[in-house]
Order: structure tokens, then C-alpha cells, then sequence
């Protein structure tokens, strides 16, 4: 910590605050090397504003404040001229040495400025995707199923943890309204020291500057269930209502100013989607499928301020804030959610960003950033008493949130420094990160029934056992709605709780939760790097770097992550551009452990808060008190983080092969190894020695810790590997910009996170399978397409194999209250038991001489997703007159502007109305095994905006920019 606080307060010291801007900088000379003064240099954005320098003395020139994103670079001197450059110009310092041939022999060559290049520069990867804010209209306005877009276009992540998410540099906070997006970019420079996270699935969001002069733009969309499909899931179209509105202003605050501001407003009356198996109240009849829709209003607010000023030549400002509101009054409904399951959840989000970059010299700059970001979250149940879940077929009763809520604040500085020297680029700095979160959580204060399947007496038509030819009573396998109905059949009727559990009614478990609900904690880590891309020769570039991170909670602090990166531009040099550049890289990369891990701890200890776990029940429906529960016969649960514990990482090796085609198109064939190391997972420390419990014997087991109850741990012994072959197309010209990417994926693993427990917590035979990235295949295309009369198409399409899935006995095998234990493979076809699947006759209560299905053994359906939006132009009022120059040596082209432009879009979702089935349900004791119960996105209403109430949706957007 001493080291870290001397590296650090020097900087300090010498910096004002970073953003995501950038100094471009270099030497203009002719082509015998002397320098040239007074050379005038222009940088022009792709959108069309320009900036203008002058070389000095030494022939040198300079750009700072400029903005990330695409342009196109150019020097002229009195009889001396050069090519347009095309520059992608990243965070830092870019040094960009310029040289300029006499007029008369520069060649003619037009410039399609928004062409991809194939560089042997590190961040110019022709794997990477960038989305400009054409590219962006191909995707959804809402921020949620945005997300899920980007994702979908990143395609499956190199590594267990995903897709992470940068905003103008920072981690966490709020994603922001698409208006406010000035550009998306995915899979850069993946071995850059300065990211903790992996670089192949990283998606950095840049949102847009203030402008010099006055420009905005209001919208409206809207839709509603009239022009959708019904969702495949409900017997009846689930009703929907969409009003999305706002608009934005960008403009000159003053002479060293400008601002931006957008707000936004959602309104969205989502119909949620229940499908499930029931019982009908006065027969008691199954009702199979059981479905009903039901409306859920949302609304959520979005403002995005952001200043821009310039605090001298060499230093710009830059602050940003974010306000969210949410308020869903009856989340949690859908799925195998009854509407008595809904709870009102709000939340408010507040994010502060402080940016700024200072130019200390020609070689040198310093960047720092700041973010404070502040999330509060309520959650109240819509009605008490306990809930009823019946696995696999629906959960009822009351919803057990409570009155939660929870206050997360986050604070994050960075300082990054970049130095040039010679061919060498130096980047370093450290980021430090803090995090407190007071939560209260009453979840499961009413306390759960489970019911589950298994083995029970067969009744007849008149609900009478069923006896042998020996009289003994014939048993066969029950589902757990038949285990649901026949407690209320026979409680009815009047039979003691013996007597139902006898004949296969009764409740399998019962769980509460009680104590003190109120949990604070807080976390801090650090993180600092040094970073070196040194360019060996013009046609080939090292890159080195070292990254060390270190964190709160946990005891290891020698996490050091190496990071290695060449690219080799075959047959450049000597001012000859190569067409071909082969990369490979090498990097480690750590996964901190989260704070809500350590909350989870800190709550369920068995002294803040008791968890309480009854097997077989004799007293559903009534809740006892606390005491009661304690003083049976009960299991209580301890959850603990395991002393043992070190940060989890994946190492990660790349190596791939890019190509210049011709019309302006890239293609680039990579082949990524991901080995993960120490990943998190959980197990059992106390539970039952083998042999010793019975799941038909209820107080069975004996306990090694000599408590009665399950140890929780949550440990880092997880395996995970991984290999990629990617081969991703790029293609922009003036009137086509197109992504597209196939990827062959293989992922195996032990574990899926934190939340994966072993079936058997004494053996770990069959834990290493598929892991839930495991998706073999994935097509990805976007981008846009201008056509005639300025109507523009924009297409998503994502193809992708299906995902695996867990199969269970939907029990709980081996006394430690959780349900995972897996069926064997039956050698016994005639055990009354035994269930035929597609995946074989499968026994829910093993033998120790059947083998046992390993994790995630289950293969679910691919899907079929395809968005289209149609836009069409219209430009009005007074006509202007603009220059702008289209090639080397040619004189200025005049085009006629207009000021506003309407803009009226026809989005559709899921366009070839395909049923894109989501969660499999892996249960084989439900009458839904094998089956999604629910579309891929979720059954609407679960927590967050949700838009997916019908399975093709039609949505009209109308946008006035002037």
C-alpha cells in the first residue's frame, strides 16, 4: 500500500481531470526528410467538422482535445501536397508523421473515408467492430435490450464472466440512452495493459461532445400489441403499449465551451407472460399448459448533461451527469410466476463523470478520470404470507422479497500518463476503485413450500392405492404438480399428515429466513499498469505490458497479469502499405471478487440472519413462528467465503491473420485459447457423510462439522477452458457499412459462477462438461445500407446453436437442501422410477452403479433472430452551400445542404416471427422437461424494462433533427 501511495500521489500532482479524448501529433516532411514550417495541417471527422493546425518552427504540428472516432488527415505548403490519410484515432497520444510530395506528381486517389483499414497498429485490429451512429440505428432504442444487442454482436465472450462494458472509459454505471451515443466499439486492441478485462468480448461506449454550433433533434416511437404476433408461449396476445419520447440539444456555450443534453422518457405498458402447469381450484384437476397474460406498466426518466470546455490549449474539461429513474409497480410476474408473486420494485441512478486531458509537453500527457456513481433500489412485495413453489410447474403465494432496498456508491479514479520516445509509446497509471453498499434484505421472511417429484404410491381413477398381485403397493414416478395435488386432494378429505405422505401428498420442504436484516459493507481495489508499443520497424509492432491488481476481502494480493501483443504487416516497410498483418498476443486477466459476494457472507453467518430448512413438512399451509421452526427437528444454512480463496483468471492466447480486400472490405481469421484458473464455484463443507442419509428418512444424515445444517463455501477451484476460431468481415464504403462474424466455440468447465454447486459434494465425477458459454455456433450481420431516394436498411441478424442445460431429479438426493442432484443413467428399466426421455431412460434416484449424467448434459434448440429497421430522409428548409474536398490535389466539391432533416423509421423484431424458445427446464420431474416455458429475453416484467410481451414486434419512430 506505501508503494502504491508514492506511485500514485505524484500524479496527482501534475494532472488536471482525463476523458476520452485524444493529442494527435507529428513531424511534416518532404520527401527528401527536411522539415517544413508553416505546413497547415486539417483533421476533418467523418461527421464533418474540422480542425486546423500550423506547423511550427521545427516542423512539427499538434491536435489536441480531439474526440475518439474516425477521421481523415491532411497537410498541404505552397507547391507540396499529400494524400488524405484515413486515422482511427484512440484515447492517448497517436503520433502521426506526415510527408508531402510536389503537387504536380501527387496522385489522384478519392477518399471513402469510412473504409476499413488493415494496420499493423495495435488498435486497429481487424477483428474489432465499431458502430457508428449509423451503424447504431440498426439497434434498439431501449437501453436494456440494447445491452443485449451489443452483446449479441460481441458474440460469446472468450472467458466464463462474459461481455464487459466501458462508459467514455469507465466501468459501471448506468448504460446511456442511445441518443446520447456517439460511437460502440467492440473487441479493440484486446492485450491493452490498461483493462482488466478481457479483451475479446469488451464493448467500450463513447458518448457524443458538445458541438460549435447549435444542433438537436426531438423523437417519438411508439407501438402496441395491433401490429405483433402473439407471443408462442400464451393462448391470448399479451396486451403492450410503447411510448418512447425526448430529444436533444448540442451547442456553443461560449468561445471555449459547448454542451450537450439529452432526456428521455419511456412509458411501457408490457404484457407479462405466464406458462406453467396448474391446478384447478375446485376440481383439482391439472391444467396443462396453464396460461394468462397480465399488464405491467414501466416508466423510467433519462437526462444525459455533458460540458465540454476548454481550460487552455493544451487542456480540456469535460463533465458529464446521469440521472435514471425507474418504477415498475408489479415485477416478478411471468414464467412460472402467478401475479400473487409481483412486488413493486424503483430504482434511481445518479453517475457524475469529471474528464479532462493536459498535454504537459510535445511527448508527453497526463489523463485522469473520476466517476461517482450512486444506485438506490427498492423492492416491495405486492402481497404477504408464504409462497408456494412448485418446481418445475408454477410459484404462487406470496412474494418473498419483503420491503428490501439497497444503496450502492461507487467511486473510481483513474491516472494514465502516455509518453513518446522515439518508436517506443509508453502508457502507465493506476486505477483505484471503492464500494459501499448498505443493503436490507427481509427476502424469504414468509417462508417457501417446496414441492417436488419423485417416487409414490400409484392411485387409480378413484385416488386409491394402487396394490400388486402380492398386495404390496405398486410405486411409479410423480411430477410435482401431482405431488401439489394430492396434499390438497386429501387434506380435503380429511387425512392426517402421515396418512398424505403416505400416499405421496405432502410438502418436500420449507424454508425461512429470519433475523436481522440489515447488511453494510464496503470494498476497495487497485489496479496499475505499464504499457509499451514499440514500433520495431515500420511494418511490425511489440507491444509489452504488465498490469498488477489487488482488492479488499479477500487475502491474496499477487495478482500480476502479463500482457504481450506483435503485429507484423507482411511486406510493408519502405512506404509500402501491406495488405496482410498477422497478430498474436498472450495476456493474463483477473476477475475480482464482487462485494455482494462478501454481503452474502456477512448476512447468512447463523448469527445476523438464521436460514431455516424443514424436510417433509407436516404442516403446509400455516407458517409456525421462528421459534417453533427453530426448535424442530430443522436444518439451518451458513454461507462463508473460504479462507483459501484467490482471485480468479483467465489466461488468453490469440493469433489470427488479417487481409485488405478489395471494395473497401476487411477480413481477419483469429484463433483465441482461453484456460481459466481458480474459478469461483460453491460447496458443502457439512454435508452428510456418505451413506449415511436417506432422502425418504427425514432427520437422516450425519454432519462431519457435528452441526446440523449446510456450510455454504464459496471457493475457487474451478476449471474452465476454451477455444475460439472466429472469422470476422468488414465492409464500408460510402453507402454500405457491414458487420458480419461466424464463430466456432467450444467452453468446458467445472463451474458457472459463484452459484454452482457439485451434485454430489463428495465426488466431482461429472462436473467438468459444457459450460453455459458453450454455444458451438453463432452468425452475427449488422450495419446499414443506403439505397436510393436516402432510404437506408438496417439489419441484425444472430443465428446461434443451442446452449446447454443442467438435468436434475428435481430433489434433493443428498442432504444438503438444494435441488441439483442429478439422475443416473438406468440400468434397471423396470424400476418403477425410472423416466423416459430423449436423453434415455433416466433414473431420479441413482444407484451407485449407474453412471450419473455429467453438468449441463442437456442441449437446448438454436435460434433465429432477425431485426430490421427501414429509415427514410427527408431534408427541408433554406438551402446552404458547404464545401468539402474529395481528393488529393483536386479542388473543393460544393454541396447543397438543408438544415432539418425527418426522419421516419419502421423497426421490426424478430421479423420472421420465430419462436426462439428461452431456459429449458431441466427437471425431469416436471411436466415441462426438455421444454422453455417462455421466449429467449425472459417472460416480461422480471425485475427490468422489458419489451418482449409479443414475438414479432413493429415499432414506429419519427425523429425531427435540425
Amino acid at each position: 500500500m506505501r508503494f502504491a501511495i508514492l506511485l500514485i500521489l505524484p500524479l496527482f500532482f501534475v494532472s488536471p481531470l482525463f476523458g476520452q479524448t485524444a493529442t494527435v501529433r507529428g513531424l511534416i516532411t518532404d520527401t527528401s526528410g527536411a522539415i517544413i514550417p508553416g505546413a497547415k495541417v486539417t483533421l476533418t471527422e467523418v461527421q464533418g467538422s474540422v480542425k486546423t493546425a500550423v506547423a511550427g518552427a521545427d516542423g512539427s504540428y499538434v491536435f489536441t482535445a480531439v474526440v475518439v472516432g474516425s477521421y481523415v488527415l491532411q497537410a498541404s505548403a505552397p507547391n507540396l501536397t499529400m494524400e488524405p490519410a484515413k486515422l482511427l484515432v484512440s484515447s492517448g497520444v497517436q503520433t502521426v508523421n506526415l510527408q508531402l510530395k510536389i503537387a504536380s506528381v501527387a496522385q489522384q486517389v478519392t477518399v471513402e473515408e469510412r473504409a476499413p483499414l488493415v494496420t499493423p497498429e495495435p488498435a486497429n485490429n481487424a477483428n474489432a467492430t465499431v458502430l457508428g451512429s449509423d451503424d447504431l440505428q440498426a439497434l434498439s432504442d431501449n437501453p436494456d435490450d440494447l445491452i443485449a444487442e451489443l452483446m449479441a454482436i460481441a458474440g460469446p465472450g472468450a472467458g466464463p464472466g462474459g461481455a464487459a462494458f466501458f462508459i467514455d472509459g469507465f466501468t459501471g454505471g448506468e448504460i446511456p440512452s442511445k441518443e446520447s451515443i456517439r460511437e460502440v466499439r467492440i473487441n479493440q486492441n484486446p492485450f491493452a495493459p490498461e483493462y482488466d478485462k478481457l479483451g475479446t468480448g469488451r464493448i467500450e461506449i463513447l458518448t457524443k461532445p458538445g458541438t460549435s454550433q447549435l444542433h438537436g433533434s426531438v423523437f417519438e416511437n411508439f407501438a402496441n400489441d395491433f401490429w405483433n404476433s402473439r407471443n408462442p408461449y400464451a393462448q391470448q396476445k399479451a396486451p403492450f403499449l410503447l411510448k418512447e419520447y425526448g430529444g436533444n440539444v448540442s451547442g456553443p456555450l461560449s468561445k471555449h465551451g459547448s454542451l450537450y443534453f439529452d432526456l428521455r422518457r419511456d412509458s411501457i405498458d408490457n404484457g407479462a407472460v405466464i406458462n406453467g402447469t396448474t391446478l384447478d381450484p375446485a376440481t383439482l384437476a391439472i391444467i396443462d399448459p396453464f396460461t394468462d397474460v397480465f399488464r405491467i406498466p414501466q416508466r423510467r426518466w433519462n437526462v444525459n448533461p455533458r460540458i465540454d470546455y476548454q481550460l487552455g490549449r493544451y487542456n480540456t474539461l469535460v463533465g458529464r451527469y446521469t440521472f435514471m429513474h425507474m418504477d415498475i409497480p408489479a415485477s416478478g410476474i411471468g414464467g412460472f410466476n402467478l401475479t400473487s408473486r409481483g412486488f413493486r420494485t424503483s430504482m434511481t441512478a445518479h453517475t457524475v463523470q469529471l474528464t479532462d486531458t493536459a498535454v504537459l509537453s510535445e511527448k508527453l500527457v497526463d489523463e485522469i478520470r473520476f466517476q461517482f456513481y450512486r444506485s438506490t433500489n427498492e423492492r416491495v412485495a405486492n402481497t404477504q404470507g408464504p409462497a408456494i413453489q412448485v418446481l418445475g410447474s408454477f410459484n404462487g403465494g406470496g412474494s418473498q422479497v419483503g420491503h428490501s432496498s439497497d444503496q450502492q456508491d461507487t467511486y473510481e479514479l483513474q491516472n494514465y500518463m502516455t509518453l513518446i520516445h522515439a518508436a517506443h509509446t509508453l502508457r502507465f497509471g493506476v486505477r483505484l476503485r471503492g464500494e459501499t453498499d448498505d443493503n436490507v434484505s427481509q427476502q424469504n421472511f414468509g417462508g417457501t413450500f417446496t414441492f417436488a417429484g419423485g417416487g409414490a404410491p400409484a392411485l387409480d381413477a378413484t385416488n386409491s392405492p394402487v396394490l400388486d398381485s402380492n398386495g404390496e403397493l405398486v410405486l411409479s414416478p410423480i411430477t410435482s404438480i401431482e405431488r401439489y395435488r394430492r396434499t390438497l386432494l386429501f387434506q380435503r378429505l380429511g387425512f392426517s399428515s402421515s396418512q398424505i405422505r403416505w400416499l405421496g401428498g405432502g410438502a418436500t420442504q420449507f424454508s425461512l429466513s429470519a433475523g436481522n436484516p440489515i447488511v453494510s459493507a464496503k470494498q476497495f481495489d487497485v489496479g496499475a499498469f505499464l504499457g509499451d508499443d514499440w514500433k520495431v520497424r515500420s511494418n511490425f509492432t511489440l507491444s509489452l505490458g504488465l498490469r498488477y491488481e489487488g482488492q479488499t476481502n479477500m487475502h491474496d494480493w499477487r495478482d500480476f497479469a502479463p500482457r504481450l501483443g506483435l503485429a507484423w504487416a507482411l511486406g510493408g516497410g519502405s512506404g509500402n502499405r501491406s495488405k496482410t498483418v498477422v497478430r498474436a498476443g498472450f495476456g493474463a486477466f483477473y476477475d475480482r471478487f464482487a462485494l455482494g459476494n462478501t454481503i452474502t457472507a456477512m448476512r447468512y453467518d447463523g448469527l445476523r440472519q438464521q436460514q431455516f430448512v424443514l424436510t417433509d413438512p407436516d404442516f403446509y399451509p400455516t407458517v409456525p413462528a421462528i421459534s417453533t421452526v427453530a426448535a424442530f427437528q430443522s436444518t439451518q444454512i451458513r454461507q462463508q467465503v473460504s479462507p483459501d480463496l484467490v482471485t480468479p483468471y483467465i489466461l488468453q492466447s490469440v493469433a489470427g491473420i488479417e487481409r485488405q480486400l478489395p471494395f473497401n472490405t476487411t477480413i481477419a481469421v483469429t484463433y483465441t485459447n482461453s484456460h481459466g484458473l481458480h474459478i469461483l464455484g460453491s460447496r458443502d463443507l457439512n454435508a452428510p457423510l456418505p451413506g449415511t442419509y436417506d432422502p425418504n428418512v427425514a432427520g437422516s444424515g450425519v454432519f462431519p462439522l457435528g452441526v446440523t445444517g449446510g456450510v455454504f463455501v464459496m471457493e475457487s477451484s474451478g476449471l474452465y477452458n476454451q477455444n475460439q476460431l472466429t472469422l470476422n468481415v468488414n465492409t464500408k464504403t460510402r453507402n454500405v457499412s457491414l458487420t458480419g462474424s461466424y464463430t466456432l466455440n467450444r467452453a468446458m468447465s467445472n463451474t458457472d459462477g459463484v452459484g454452482t454447486f457439485p451434485a454430489n459434494p463428495y465426488s466431482f465425477s461429472g462436473e467438468y462438461g459444457p459450460a453455459a458459454a458453450d454455444v458451438r455456433h453463432r452468425v452475427n450481420l449488422s450495419g446499414t445500407i443506403t439505397t436510393r431516394w436516402n432510404i437506408a436498411l438496417s439489419p441484425l441478424v444472430v443465428l446461434q446453436s443451442g446452449p446447454p442445460f443442467d438435468i436434475t431429479v428435481g430433489r434433493d438426493l443428498y442432504g444438503t437442501t438444494l435441488f441439483n442432484g442429478r439422475p443416473g443413467i438406468a440400468k434397471n428399466l423396470n424400476k418403477p422410477e425410472v423416466i423416459q426421455t430423449r436423453y434415455g431412460s433416466l433414473d431420479p434416484n441413482p444407484t451407485p452403479d449407474e453412471t450419473i449424467l455429467h453438468r449441463n448434459y442437456g442441449r437446448g434448440p438454436g435460434s433465429i433472430l432477425a431485426n430490421l429497421r427501414i429509415t427514410k430522409t427527408v431534408t427541408f428548409g433554406p438551402e446552404r452551400t458547404a464545401a468539402t474536398a474529395v481528393s488529393a490535389g483536386s479542388a473543393d466539391r460544393s454541396v447543397i445542404t438543408r438544415p432539418y432533416k425527418l426522419t421516419i423509421s419502421m423497426s421490426a423484431r424478430n421479423l420472421l416471427n420465430h419462436t426462439n424458445p428461452g431456459p429449458i427446464v431441466g427437471s425431469v420431474t416436471s411436466p415441462l422437461f426438455g421444454r422453455a416455458n417462455q421466449p429467449s429475453g425472459g417472460a416480461g416484467g422480471n425485475g427490468g424494462f422489458s419489451e418482449n410481451a409479443n414475438n414479432r414486434q413493429l415499432e414506429l419512430q419519427m425523429r425531427v433533427t435540425f
